[in-house]
């Protein structure tokens, strides 16, 4: 299995990017990583504790940044590491493309040079949180602001399939993010996806709220990227307030310290299920092809936990479950209005 890292995408480029991809090729077997770049830069980040036999270096030489229009950036940049790698999906040379660059260049390359699963309207970016049940899937998280009521319902399905495939759920339920649990509420967007989803094959529970994800309601909430972005960045700043103020509480004194120790291996497990960089990257589902989205500000245990949790996914059949139901979606009547 080959897997794409954009080496030049996100904040630490390329040293971490490649401390990541190096760390990956040491814990895990079955893949080998492409690193798409500046090879000068690569090679000096690189060292020699790696299996060179599993790792290699594609030149590219154009750069895309968060401040570039994302689609004139992926038609007049040809050469970044984003466009050849988007390329090489769509022409089945590698299983799974890595980037912790811009979000909206990755959304237009998968668009418009990976291309759509057929009968996909919209992909969207589906990062996993931690619940008190396991693990709830947010889609869209940023990828589609604006969205109509078909989006909904193709997002429930294209969760519900990753859940299925990754976290072994067998019926996922579905909840539609809104303003209260009421069936009338919401705009008229809201109402007309809510009718989509309960008249549909999925496990649809019907509105949730905000603190309904936390509590494990559902493993699977369906939302617009707008909100979906916000209550991640939201949750995940709650989650480093958390840490922090503990941190400051039990060393202010001598008897925090030692109640400390008491619940130390807890707190460490807590930290580990809410901290980004051990979740990793998040998959752009809905596009043709394997696609990660890691932050813009990933260290290398984020990368490394992307590639590993990428490979994972590539050896389960969830992409090609997805082709044949989006494949076999009728585009008329109620779809096709929505359209």
């Amino acid at each position: 299995m080959r897997i794409l890292v954009d080496a030049m995408g996100g904040d630490n480029a390329p040293e971490e990017i490649v401390k990541g991809c190096v760390q990956a090729i040491n814990e895990g077997q079955g893949f080998e990583i492409e690193l798409l770049g500046d090879v000068a830069k690569i090679e000096k980040c690189l060292g020699n504790n790696v299996d060179r036999s599993r790792i290699f270096i594609t030149e590219t030489h154009d750069e895309i940044t968060n401040f570039d229009k994302p689609t004139e950036a992926i038609r007049k940049k040809t050469n970044s590491a984003l466009v050849v790698g988007m390329k090489k999906i769509k022409s089945q040379a590698a299983q799974i493309f890595i980037s912790a660059g811009s979000t909206g260049a990755l959304l237009a390359g998968s668009l418009l040079i990976a291309g759509r699963l057929k009968g996909v309207v919209r992909p969207a970016l589906a990062p996993v949180v931690p619940s008190k049940k396991g693990q709830s899937m947010i889609i869209d998280a940023g990828m589609n602001t604006r969205i109509k009521p078909i989006n909904y319902l193709q997002f429930g399905i294209m969760g519900s399939e990753y859940m299925k495939a990754m976290y072994n759920i067998e019926n996922p339920r579905v909840g539609l993010m809104n303003v209260g649990t009421e069936e009338t509420k919401g705009d008229e967007s809201l109402k007309q996806a809510y009718e989509m989803l309960i008249n549909s094959k999925l496990n649809f529970v019907g509105n949730i709220e905000g603190r309904d994800v936390t509590e494990g309601k559902v493993d699977v909430v369906v939302c617009d990227g707008f909100t979906g972005n916000a209550m991640l960045k939201v949750m995940e700043g709650t989650g480093s307030y958390f840490m922090n103020f503990l941190k400051k509480t039990y060393s202010r004194n001598i008897w925090g310290k030692l109640s400390y120790l008491l619940i130390k291996h807890d707190l460490k497990k807590l930290k580990k299920q809410i901290d980004p960089e051990e979740l990793g990257g998040t998959p752009i589902l809905g596009a043709n092809g394997m696609i990660y989205k890691c932050h813009g500000n990933s260290k290398a245990k984020a990368i490394k936990n992307t590639v590993l949790k990428a490979c994972s996914s590539a050896c389960t059949t969830v992409l090609e479950q997805m082709k044949t139901i989006f494949s076999s979606m009728e585009v008329g009547g109620l779809y096709d209005e929505a359209l």
